[in-house]
């Protein structure tokens, strides 16, 4: 079922640092230094001739040029990045932390480093070469070409960063993130067995609550990644059925169930099964996680809402997105959460998200935060509209008009303005009107 999602967290885990990219450049700046400066030897012997522009003068003119650029480059590394980070980090207070970690995993600061990096590797390299009265003339040409293209990127950078931080940019791609994890999440159901054998799920699930030993977890963190495969594999084969107690976004603690076995004698092969099959880390990521992007656009609403910022359209601006992240997960297949092996058992029972607990995550906290404000809390029964548009059955029907009914009667109580709160009831009865299931 996750191998696409698998594959996709460990190349975002990859993606999350700043040495893979500019490493890679540094061991090509390597092999140029190699080739440039063996076509330096031979000419040098007079076995080839370069031309006449391909002069850097003495030896001490050479050591000069190249102790000129190398520093040059590592103060403009120096500056431009220590300068770019003190912007995201004030930029940080109204869009919360994703800021900074954003920025890591951006190709284009990765580049950027990268390139800087190599081409202060490449001038010491330069350095290096010179000795006696042996010149690199095609080295310290090229060297004044890499210093060219580094005024290239360092536009580019400039502009990326300046792109990268505002306002719009920052909401629609968490915005892209949610539709991309929705999309994921819709696209990884296993095709099931066409048989179906053995006990069914109400069975496996009494004997799992009743006899099902508990396997605990080994590190604390939040869960990022399961690899469904390998665990219905290695449960199979020890003839076992799994059920996990947490998903993907959840804080596990060492030493607390993790998931429950039965029979109870294949506990100690699921536990290294699931110590290889269970990625926990630090943070959270996007690869098995929908809830995380909403959780992103939730805290941006929350913090422009703050007496701090009152950025009023910036919450505006994340209802929205969240309305259209909602729309998507209410139209969409929901996920097997029971995962069966090529023989038709039962294996893996996972825990399951709930359509509630995703509208809820979306607008409690922002309509806490609104209380009293009439604009946020129009635009919010109008996002309720919408989604109730797209509902499938009654029980989306009945969370989402639970929320109506909450802004409603936290209208009625804390906006003095009978005109605003007419405003508000004149939204809601169109939420109503949209409810097909009521």
């Amino acid at each position: 079922m996750s191998r696409p999602l698998l594959e996709d967290w460990r190349r975002e885990a990859l993606r999350t640092n700043l040495w893979v990219v500019p490493s890679a450049l540094s061991g090509l700046t390597i092999l140029l230094f190699l080739a440039t400066v063996a076509v330096d030897r031979v000419a040098a012997n007079g076995a080839v001739h370069l031309p006449s522009w391909v002069d850097s003068g003495s030896p001490d003119a050479a050591r000069q040029v190249l102790t000129a650029i190398a520093a040059a480059i590592i103060t403009v590394v120096g500056v431009v990045f220590s300068i770019t980070i003190v912007a995201l980090t004030l930029a940080s207070t109204q869009f919360g932390p994703r800021m900074l970690r954003n920025f890591v995993r951006s190709f284009g600061t990765q580049f950027t480093l990268g390139v800087f990096v190599a081409t202060f590797l490449y001038s010491i390299l330069g350095l290096i070469a010179i000795s006696g009265t042996f010149v690199p003339h095609l080295t310290i040409t090229v060297d004044f070409v890499l210093v060219l293209g580094d005024l290239g990127v360092l536009i580019y950078f400039i502009h990326h960063v300046a792109t990268s931080i505002q306002l719009n940019q920052v909401i629609a791609d968490i915005a892209n993130d949610l539709i991309r994890s929705i999309d994921d999440a819709a696209a990884v159901n296993d095709p099931q067995p066409i048989v179906q054998i053995g006990p069914t799920e109400e069975e496996v699930a009494a004997w799992l609550s009743e006899h099902g030993a508990p396997v605990v977890a080994v590190k604390s963190g939040f869960l990022q990644v399961i690899d469904h495969h390998r665990l219905i594999a290695e449960a199979s084969g020890a003839g076992a059925v799994v059920r996990l107690l947490y998903l993907p976004r959840h804080f596990i603690v060492q030493g607390r169930a993790l998931a429950l076995v039965w029979p109870p004698e294949a506990a100690p092969a699921i536990q290294r099964a699931l110590d290889r099959a269970h990625f926990v880390g630090p943070y959270r990521t996007r690869s098995q996680d929908m809830v995380l992007a909403i959780d992103q656009l939730v805290e941006i609403a929350i913090r422009a809402l703050s007496p701090a910022v009152n950025d009023t359209f910036t919450a505006l601006a994340c209802i929205d997105w969240l309305s259209a992240g909602l729309v998507k997960i209410t139209t969409m297949a929901k996920p097997a959460h029971v995962h069966r092996d090529g023989t038709g058992h039962i294996r893996l029972i996972e825990a399951e998200l709930p359509y509630r607990r995703l509208v809820d995550g979306a607008f409690d906290k922002v309509r806490q935060a609104a209380r009293g404000m009439p604009a946020v809390t129009i635009r919010l029964l109008e996002a309720l509209a919408r989604i109730m548009e797209f509902a499938v059955d009654e029980h989306q029907t009945c969370v989402l008009m639970r929320q109506a009914d909450m802004l409603l009667r936290s209208s009625e109580e804390a906006i003095p303005e009978a005109n605003d709160r007419e405003a508000v009831a004149e939204r809601y009865r169109k939420v109503v009107a949209a409810a097909r299931f009521r």
